[in-house]
């Protein structure tokens, strides 16, 4: 049994509105791409600020706020935030998913490799897992992932650097992993989109 109670933001019960913050009907606050709120000395991260609602998100605006504090020059660029859900196996996800992309209109095909074929994941004794990537057909381009199985909270980072670099599936097969290794599977699973994979049988694509 899987039970959440939910979190809500609080921006209505600190008395932000009285430092003249603006505050939604739910309670989050507005900021702009440098975590600014409406009132330009006043900065604001984490679940206040919007879904999702993650640690490493807020430690990455935290990181930003303090930058622009300390007179840097930056702003919010994240193209993609990574997900975790740590139970066994553990499941991350990144990007789009292939419903997603259907309601966005975007072409998209999928390589999709089993752990099962891992050498990595038979000597662990856990290939019930597989690595799914997911890319645009027009270029080629990596937009997504999910990948189940242990570990694969670290391993969607791969996938996540991916898409902020503008990987093509190309790009990801031919760069060399260690074996054997479950990052492994990130490649593998980039040449069975590309149709170039010789560790599993593949049928051509029509």
């Amino acid at each position: 049994m899987l039970v959440s109670v939910g979190r809500a933001p609080n921006g209505g019960k600190i008395g932000a509105d009285k430092a003249g913050v603006s505050v939604t009907d739910r309670g989050f606050i507005p900021v702009d791409r440098q975590m600014r709120s409406n009132v330009p000395h006043i900065f604001a991260i984490g679940d206040l600020v919007g879904n999702p609602m993650l640690a490493h998100k807020a430690t990455h605006e935290g990181k930003l706020a303090a930058e622009v504090i300390a007179g840097e020059k930056k702003e919010w660029v994240a193209r993609v935030i990574p997900s975790v859900a740590y139970t066994d196996p553990e499941i991350a996800w990144v990007g789009v998913t292939e419903n997603e992309a259907k309601e966005k209109d975007l072409k998209v095909g999928v390589g999709k490799f089993p752990w099962a074929a891992s050498g990595r994941a038979i000597g662990l004794g856990r290939t019930e897992g597989f690595t799914k990537l997911i890319f645009d057909e027009a270029t080629h381009r990596i937009v997504g992932a999910g990948i189940v199985g242990p570990h694969a909270g670290d391993l969607i980072a791969e996938a996540a650097l991916a898409i902020e670099m503008g990987c093509e599936a190309a790009d990801i097969g031919h760069t060399i992993h260690p074996h054997p290794t479950l990052s492994e599977s990130v490649a593998m699973a980039a040449e069975v989109y590309e149709g170039t994979i010789t560790d599993l049988y593949v049928p051509k694509k029509k």
